[in-house]
C-alpha cells in the first residue's frame, strides 16, 4: 500500500458512508448483505465484515437481531447553550442547560452523601474521602432522557445549611450561584472543560444511546474566592447535540 492510500475497507466504508449522507441508503434501510458488499467492490469477506463493523462503531447503522444491519435515523443536532451564570428571574437548572428558552422539560434527581473520590478532590481542592453532596439528575424532554448530570459539593460548606440538598428547601431548584449566595458564598467565576469519549454502559442506557456512541462530557467548577464550591460533570449524546458558548467580551 502506498503513502495515503487507505485499507480497503475504510475505502469501501467511506463510499457506503456517502452514499448514506446523500440519501441513497435513507434511513431504516437495509445495509448491503456481507456478499453483496463483496461482490460489488470485488472485495473480501473480512473486507465487508470490517467495513461493516465501521458504519456500525460511527453509530450510522444498527444490527437487529435476525433481521440484518439498517441504516439508523440520523437526528438533526439540537444545540446545548453554556453561558456561565443563568439570567436573573429563577430560571431552572434545565432551561440554563437548553438552547430553547421556551423548551418545557422535566428532571428527576437524587442526593446523597458520599466520600470525594480522588478525580472529585482534586478539583474541589479537598482531600480524597471528605464528604460531599453527591447529586445525579437525568433531564428529559417529552419524556426522552437528553441530559445527565453529576454534582458534587463539599459538605464541610453547605452541611447543614439550607442549601445542603440541592433540590430540597427554600432554594430548591435553583443554580449554585443562588443557592451559595443563600449562606453569604459570593461565586465569582466558573470554569468548563469539554471533552468526548465512548459513553459507559449506564449512560447509554439512560440516554437511549447504542455501544460505541460518542458522548460529550463537559467538566464544570464554580468557584468563590478560588475556592471550588461545586463542580459537575454533564454529558449529553454526541450525535444529538452541540454544545454553544455564549462568552460576553469584556
Amino acid at each position: 500500500m502506498t503513502f495515503g492510500e487507505q485499507p480497503a475497507y475504510l475505502r469501501v466504508a467511506g463510499d457506503l458512508r456517502k452514499k448514506i449522507a446523500d440519501g441513497l441508503l435513507p434511513p431504516h434501510t437495509r445495509l448491503p448483505s456481507q456478499a453483496r458488499i463483496r461482490e460489488e467492490y470485488g472485495v473480501s469477506d473480512t473486507v465487508a465484515l470490517e467495513a461493516r463493523k465501521v458504519l456500525m462503531a460511527e453509530g450510522l447503522v444498527e444490527g437487529r437481531s435476525g433481521s440484518g444491519t439498517y441504516v439508523r435515523e440520523r437526528p438533526v443536532p439540537r444545540r446545548v447553550a453554556r453561558s456561565g451564570y443563568r439570567p436573573a428571574g429563577g430560571a431552572t437548572p434545565f432551561r440554563q442547560e437548553q438552547a430553547d428558552g421556551d423548551g418545557r422539560g422535566t428532571w428527576e434527581s437524587r442526593s446523597e452523601q458520599a466520600e470525594a473520590s480522588g478525580a472529585v478532590a482534586e478539583r474541589l481542592g479537598i482531600k480524597p474521602g471528605d464528604r460531599v453532596m453527591c447529586t445525579r439528575y437525568v433531564f428529559r424532554e417529552a419524556g426522552e432522557a437528553v441530559m445527565l448530570s453529576t454534582s458534587w459539593e463539599p459538605l464541610d460548606l453547605t452541611g447543614r445549611t439550607p442549601v445542603m440538598l440541592p433540590e430540597e428547601g427554600p432554594l430548591g431548584g435553583m443554580g449554585v450561584v443562588e443557592r451559595m449566595a443563600a449562606i453569604d458564598v459570593v461565586v465569582d467565576n466558573v470554569t468548563e472543560e469539554v471533552g468526548a469519549r465512548p459513553g459507559l454502559a449506564e449512560e447509554l442506557l439512560a440516554l437511549g444511546g447504542v455501544p460505541g456512541h460518542v458522548v460529550l462530557v463537559v467538566h464544570r467548577t464554580f468557584y468563590a474566592s478560588g475556592r471550588a464550591v461545586e463542580t459537575a460533570d454533564v454529558v449529553v449524546p454526541a450525535d444529538r447535540y452541540r454544545v454553544a458558548y455564549h462568552l460576553p467580551v469584556r
